[in-house]
């Protein structure tokens, strides 16, 4: 028995809609541009990634109960440091709350815990909105790192070291 394909696509219009959702969900998989992102930081501050184009951004995502992403942020604090106006860093706290963000109470947690392992870049609370904007986290510790175009060059789970930043925002191949 021979399938005949034209028998399940009567019409042009059915092949232009599949064409259309291929290509979609070949866009949404491997598009390597930044969601526009304006976030306010624990400080009050804007983070707004179109504003930052011209210089390299790293986000970092962890959470208090994390113990890497505790370990690896007085390294990243260096980096940022050490860095200075070339590059942004941005910390976003993924801790858990029972509502879909931080109540004051949980959020003056977090900032202390920040401030007791040495996070001196600008800070963010992970809430809906910032999963709306990344994408859910499947594992913590997890750094993006965006070139000064706004192109996302590496999405990497797992905990990172000063040295490891440094070569990733002179372009040099890291794993």
């Amino acid at each position: 028995m021979t399938l005949n394909p034209l028998k399940f696509a009567n019409t042009s219009a059915s092949l232009a809609f599949v064409a259309t959702c291929a290509f979609s969900i070949f866009a949404t998989l491997y598009s390597n541009h930044a969601a526009a992102f304006v976030l306010t930081d624990t400080q009050g501050q804007s983070q707004n990634l179109d504003a930052l184009k011209g210089k390299w951004v790293v986000v970092n995502f962890w959470a208090t109960w994390c113990a890497p992403c505790v370990k690896e942020i007085p390294e990243i604090a260096e980096f940022a440091k050490q860095q200075g106006d070339k590059v942004r860093v941005i910390g976003i706290a993924l801790d858990w709350y029972d509502d879909d963000k931080p109540t004051p109470a949980e959020e003056k947690k977090i900032k202390a815990a920040a401030i007791k392992v040495g996070l001196t870049y600008s800070s963010i609370l992970g809430d809906d909105a910032t999963e709306k904007i990344f994408g859910k986290q499947k594992g913590l510790p997890v750094t993006l790192i965006y070139n000064p175009a706004g192109k996302l060059v590496i999405n990497k789970t797992g905990p990172i070291i000063k040295k490891w930043l440094e070569d990733a925002v002179a372009g040099k191949a890291v794993k």
